[in-house]
């Protein structure tokens, strides 16, 4: 009986400990009775995995998360700009958008000051999904056929041409068919407008051609291809070989596919959100993990232990300390991190006195303009254009 009584007590104690200590971090983690996220697409990967996520910060913390579906990079963070919004799940339109190229080498936007919080790099590829009736077999079988693109999403068309570069092909060797939105361009696929459209392999969309009489196949990017790789890396230096084995296609892990790969969804804030806020949506998302991981794919892939802190955009000071809590941030990403806030920074003064300099008002002109002088103040502080 004593013994019996003894392991009663014991287990009491356990019982005890293990409803006090979800309180003790559930305490910690204080966020706003509301927030509002931007997203890719309705059905997009990133989409689903934000929703996942917010039904955690709702079910968990009592923060109601709304996702707002956009078509394009500039419509993702317009309300984070306008301060209607405090994080999106970006794409690597938030590199673009931190150079100042693109859609935002425009007068209204120029150089953002983004910050990461915390990003997805999971088993999927980031690649070129092409139709299977097409007969396309490799990314150089692409030369003539019909490639899809979206207005005003700089990183949805970058990547196409990245992964047509691997080929050996420039936007001259196919017929580009522009969409208005990522969704627009997915139904593009299926009606058999286009032959071919930049996708993460795990999207709703790419799932939902696959299964349709057209199908879906995914051409390879072979690492040991350097060459491909090298011209593919002068267009998107933000890509990464990759062994996908999930998504579409046929991919899996009996049968993974060489392709490229970044992380995505992106989740970040400007750098003017408040510390406290970001530091509780990123420590939510960490010890919160396990709640969401199975809930959408690619949600796995936001493991604390998945984290790239040596990536090309700075982490917000808010996600620093959350990570220097879950036992990953080190003295070195300190430094490290300070060069991309530097680069930022430099950014931003060039942005600033290009303006005042009476920049001309044609569209075209303000950009070759804007280029020359981004390049000039990067060569300054001794850092690569990256883009011309």
């Amino acid at each position: 009986m004593r013994r019996i009584s003894a392991r009663l007590v014991a287990a009491a104690l356990v019982c005890v400990a293990a409803s006090t200590a979800a309180p003790s971090v559930a305490q910690d983690i204080k966020l706003p009775s509301s927030l509002t996220w931007t997203a890719y697409d309705t059905g997009s990967s990133g989409f689903n995995i934000a929703v996942a996520v917010g039904k955690v910060l709702k079910d968990k913390h009592g923060a109601d998360v709304r996702i707002l579906p956009a078509g394009n990079d500039v419509a993702r963070l317009s309300p984070l700009k306008a301060n209607r919004a405090q994080v999106s799940a970006m794409g690597i339109g938030s590199y673009f958008a931190q150079e100042g190229v693109f859609e935002f080498a425009v007068k209204e936007w120029g150089p953002q000051q983004l910050r990461l919080m915390i990003s997805s790099t999971d088993c999927n590829a980031i690649s070129l999904g092409v139709a299977r009736d097409t007969g396309v077999k490799e990314i150089k079988d692409l030369k003539g056929k019909r490639v899809g693109g979206v207005v005003g999403s700089p990183a949805l068309n970058q990547n196409a041409l990245a992964i047509l570069a691997f080929g050996n092909l420039t936007a001259n060797d196919v017929r580009l068919v522009e969409f208005s939105s990522y969704g627009a361009m997915w139904k593009g696929m299926l009606n058999n407008e286009v032959d071919a459209a930049i996708a993460s392999s795990i999207s709703g969309q790419v799932k939902e051609v696959d299964a349709s009489p057209r199908g879906i196949i995914f051409p390879p990017t072979p690492a040991s291809d350097t060459a491909g790789w090298t011209r593919l890396h002068k267009i998107g230096p933000y890509f990464m070989p990759h062994k996908a084995t999930c998504g579409s296609g046929g991919m899996s892990p009996q049968n993974p596919v060489e392709l490229p790969a970044y992380a995505y969804p992106i989740f970040m804030a400007y750098a003017s959100q408040p510390a406290d806020q970001v530091y509780g949506i990123t420590k939510a998302m960490i010890v919160d993990y396990d709640a969401y991981k199975d809930a959408a794919p690619g949600a796995a892939g936001l493991s604390v232990q998945r984290q790239n802190l040596t990536w090309v955009l700075p982490y917000h000071e808010g996600a620093i300390k959350a990570l220097k809590e879950a036992g990953i941030w080190k003295a070195e990403h300190d430094s490290y991190n300070a060069k991309l806030v530097e680069r930022q920074t430099a950014l931003a003064k060039a942005w600033d006195e290009f303006l005042k300099s009476n920049p001309p008002d044609d569209k075209d002109a303000f950009r070759a303009a804007w280029m020359a002088v981004r390049k000039k103040a990067l060569s300054k502080v001794a850092m690569e254009s990256v883009f011309e």
